[in-house]
């Protein structure tokens, strides 16, 4: 064995396994497999043009070297990043464990009572100090949390705002320019009128539906706006705000003074700056939109013994339920994150949180005073950490850039500085003297900041308490904070326990090589608008992995702005929207969708301002062409986009796909395709072949990024030749194309720290690396499928009747024995697994993916499990429902309990098959009741009553 192949230890299948494959599989060579399973006019006929792969050990020193070219300064620019102390108990215990790193969505919530509860914590965290109703369980960054209130504030319009098609929203000149940016983004396909101003003059009327204000404000100074959100509310506009999270500890809180939204960020809690990301929004708003409100949200239920258990809140909201009736597009959160900033509130507590605002707000009021010693002018009253000095910028600039320091120069004549939980008595004293050695004064020394000073007047100042449960008060130690965070732990199943074959969601390898980088303050202490010069470790790797994902998808350009898939699909749309109209083809707006498709898809084609319209699909699964060309033929003076799945979400590969592209193209349309399933794609073919003109790819599926429990997620956007031109752009750092389109997330390069784990999986994995990968991935999931074969069928196949890479099993004939496909993923915990998809694309069924990185050892285990749930299924009566499938999943409780009322043995309920003793996983709770909680919606941790009246 080649010890130093990366490819050898990320592929699961070993050489010998390999020829045992093909024999189950009925083929001679991986060859033919390949033949039988890809359409021949779509195989690449070059390998993919990529360097050769790097080992492991090479990888790190490369990465080391391009390190060492960021160079780390003192930052204190602000604009809504600011550098934050991770604690090292949280790093090591979770951003760096993959019990935590490698979990998927909580959907299966019996296996996932750790994370939930993990996020309940951080949605209380956030109720708490924005003084508001329910809490989602994050966004993607504050801007795209800001677009969203914009949107769910107008989709939530009176009935006689939209009757008077009352469409303006007003925006404070106090936004963050990268918000303000993606507002425009969002505003123009909804045909919102943004209106831009001060607060302070803003005229009232009723063409007003919303608006949106910073606190404190870009310029860092905070103001009373009590007076105008009663205003507002009395013109029936509603309020919106994006407030810092750490100044809401010593600030009066949003919904104390009246706002209907909150929204914004969490990295000061604990997260790297990353160069922008990844990094967990908030968003926070009253009860009344508990049904608007978008994302994810976790809540309290109960479970079949009527005893406390968590699960996902309202699911009806999501996406394939509403499809183009959904008023966002948001799929997934920042689960990882939240998880961090959550766990950051619970190590410090309330007083801990107080401690470190006040450190923050005293410095900041120390710098101020010691400045106007100096003879500078502070141009803010009340602020929290942000202070305004009027002084040369261009002085100023060299010389703090000389000292290794970043401020913000907002125009020639001011300097702001926004200080932050990493700033000590010694940098306060370098701040100092940079301004001294300007005016050719001596500096003043600053020996002490203990004593507390405040910039905040009475009206501001927060007086109501927060974090008063018990959670965010019991685990200050570094102990007791690694014991919780492992109790929580065992209760979740990750990839570190088994395989997870959720079909469209690639839950693959995420090699700890990979992942390793993610810890080094080189790549994690950058702020993403310190000059291009500062970050040029980041600016080759960026550019590096822009180039490969270009090859690899055999387009001209690429933009790794989008941070999650569904922002990548949007975006996607937008520069497609902004070709046509470079053409004067304005009139351009249907976009068709099969049937099939991912509900995201007609969601982000209503976002971009198209009209969808679905084409069918044939008994096979496929698109049905001559429906499609009927529909494009039809809509031709107006055809924008066709949105595509290739392989199809049925797990085929449509030999039709050239000529569904040609139709388009011939009815002057442009082709997106959904790159979901683009791990049965690279080194193969790509979306160039098939005749696509831009894709979205997730990174956190084909090339390795792991899930997070829910996010991370990234959705860079590749695209032909004529759409390089309108590629994202940013307000501040520039990017993008020529023409670019306006924002799509806050930073310019979206979640700049996550995009080192593709680039690692591409430069070990190399061009011969990524083929054999997408060649493993079908030969998995074709192994499975003939292992099945007899005991289940499969939905769809391939003209030759090969599955893809992921294959749709059918369990709707098990209802004549009253089993229903939950009941299968239920009792599939038992058995030590995480379900397939469940009932997605087809109702009634699984869709399952085991990705490249599972062994034969593990996927022949996966397959005695389902062999063995089909005898249980065979055994089941409609008539007896005290069966092994409908009581599943059995909890040690349960096993363990004196008495056992059950017609079957406890061994046959928690031991099924022999492996099982040999790593048992322990479901926490029974299976949970998903209608009783939301018909009792809590969405917080209990109040700090309820832990008494127990005691």
């Amino acid at each position: 064995m080649k010890t130093d192949s990366f490819k050898l230890r990320h592929i699961g299948p070993s050489e010998k396994d390999l020829k045992d494959m093909l024999h189950t599989v009925k083929a001679e060579s991986m060859d033919q497999l390949i033949y039988e399973t890809v359409p021949d006019d779509i195989l690449l006929k070059k390998p993919l043009q990529l360097d050769e792969a790097m080992s492991e050990q090479e990888y790190a020193a490369h990465l080391l070297e391009l390190a060492a070219k960021n160079s780390v300064f003192k930052t204190y620019i602000g604009l809504g990043y600011h550098e934050a102390s991770l604690p090292a108990v949280i790093q090591r215990n979770i951003l760096e464990n993959p019990g935590w790193y490698t979990a998927y969505t909580p959907y299966q919530a019996e296996i996932a009572q750790g994370r939930l509860e993990a996020l309940l914590n951080y949605q209380t965290m956030i109720c708490d100090l924005t003084g508001m109703e329910l809490a989602n369980a994050s966004l993607l960054d504050e801007s795209t949390a800001a677009a969203e209130a914009m949107t769910m504030l107008y989709a939530g319009r009176t009935r006689d705002q939209k009757k008077s098609e009352c469409n303006k929203f007003f925006v404070s000149e106090e936004i963050l320019p990268q918000t303000l940016s993606l507002l425009k983004t969002r505003a123009i396909p909804l045909a919102i009128e943004l209106v831009i101003g001060n607060h302070e003059t803003f005229e009232f009327s009723s063409e007003f539906y919303g608006a949106l204000l910073q606190y404190p404000g870009k310029s860092g100074e905070v103001f009373d706006y009590a007076a105008f959100v009663e205003n507002a509310h009395a013109a029936d506009i509603k309020i919106a705000v994006a407030a810092d999270i750490l100044s809401l500890v010593t600030l009066k809180s949003p919904g104390s003074f009246g706002a209907d939204v909150v929204v914004g960020t969490t990295q000061r809690f604990g997260i790297p700056l990353g160069y922008g990301g990844p990094h967990a929004a908030y968003f926070a708003t009253r009860e009344e939109y508990k049904r608007n409100i978008p994302g994810r949200i976790i809540g309290v239920t109960q479970d079949t013994n009527g005893d406390r258990a968590l699960r996902m809140a309202l699911q009806t909201r999501e996406q394939h339920i509403k499809r183009d009736k959904a008023t966002s597009n948001i799929c997934t959160a920042q689960v990882l994150l939240a998880v961090m900033a959550g766990m950051y509130a619970v190590y410090h507590g309330p007083n801990g949180l107080k401690y470190i605002a006040n450190k923050v707000h005293t410095s900041a009021t120390i710098l101020s005073k010691t400045l106007s010693k100096l003879g500078f002018t502070q141009l803010n009253e009340n602020f929290f950490d942000t202070i305004r000095i009027t002084a040369d910028s261009n002085k100023i600039k060299t010389l703090a850039e000389a000292k290794q320091v970043n401020f913000f120069y907002p125009d020639a004549s001011t300097v702001s500085i926004a200080l932050n939980e990493a700033t000590t008595v010694k940098d306060l004293n370098t701040i100092i003297s940079i301004f001294a050695e300007s005016s050719g004064k001596e500096a003043v020394v600053i020996r002490d900041i203990s004593k507390e000073e405040t910039s905040i007047s009475q009206n501001l100042a927060r007086t109501t308490d927060f974090l008063t449960n018990e959670v965010f008060n019991s685990y200050h130690s570094e102990t007791e904070l690694m014991r919780y965070i492992k109790k929580l732990e065992r209760k979740d199943l990750s990839l570190n326990h088994s395989m997870i074959a959720l079909g469209s969601c690639t839950m693959k390898l995420n090699a700890a090589a990979e992942m390793l980088p993610l810890s080094d303050p080189q790549w994690g202490n950058i702020h993403p608008f310190v000059p291009i010069e500062q970050a040029q470790g980041y600016q080759e790797l960026l550019s590096k992995l822009e180039d490969q994902l270009t090859e690899i998808t055999g387009f001209a350009g690429t933009s790794l702005q989008p941070n999650s898939g569904a922002q990548g699909e949007f975006a996607g749309l937008m520069v497609i929207r902004a070709y046509h109209e470079s053409r004067n083809d304005h009139h351009r707006n249907i976009c068709l969708i099969p049937s099939s498709a991912h509900g995201t898809n007609p969601a982000s084609a209503v976002m971009a301002g198209m009209k969808v319209v679905v084409t069918k699909a044939t008994d096979e699964g496929n698109i049905d062409v001559d429906d499609l060309r009927e529909k494009a033929e039809k809509h031709k003076d107006n055809l924008a986009a066709l949105m595509v799945t290739y392989p199809s979400t049925h797990g085929v590969y449509e030999s039709a796909i050239r000529e569904i592209t040609s139709i388009i193209h011939e009815n002057g349309g442009q082709v997106y395709m959904d790159g979901a399933n683009m791990n049965a794609q690279v080194g193969l073919t790509n979306p160039g072949a098939i005749g696509a003109d831009v894709c979205h790819l997730n990174l956190h599926k084909t090339f390795a990024i792991p899930h997070g429990g829910g996010g991370p997620g990234v959705g860079p956007i590749c695209v032909a030749e004529q759409l390089v031109p309108f590629l994202p752009g940013n307000p501040v750092i520039s990017t993008g194309g020529e023409h670019a389109i306006t924002a799509i997330s806050a930073a310019p390069w979206g979640s700049s720290l996550a995009c080192i784990i593709s680039y690692g999986y591409i430069t070990m994995l190399g061009a011969d690396g990524l083929k054999n990968a997408t060649e493993y991935a079908i030969l998995n999931a074709n192994y499975i499928k003939e292992r099945l074969n007899g005991h289940y069928s499969t939905l769809y196949s391939g003209e030759r009747g090969r599955a893809a890479h992921e294959m749709i099993v059918d369990c709707r004939p098990f209802k004549a024995n009253g089993i229903e496909v939950t009941d299968i993923a239920k009792r599939l915990m038992d058995y030590g697994f995480h379900a397939p998809t469940v009932s997605f694309p087809v109702a009634g069924t699984v869709m399952i993916e085991p990705t490249e990185s599972e062994s034969k050892a593990e996927l022949d285990r996966f397959c005695d499990a389902l062999i063995s749930i089909r005898k249980e299924i065979s055994e089941a009566t409609k008539d007896n429902t005290n069966n092994m499938l409908k009581n599943a999943p059995h909890t040690l409780a349960m096993v363990t309990a004196d008495t056992w009322d059950f017609p079957y043995s406890r061994t046959e309920a928690a031991y099924p098959l022999s492996y099982i003793a040999e790593n048992k996983f322990w479901p926490s709770v029974r299976r949970v009741d998903d209608a009783y909680g939301d018909r009792n919606l809590i969405c917080t941790c209990e109040p700090i009553e309820s832990y008494m009246e127990e005691a």
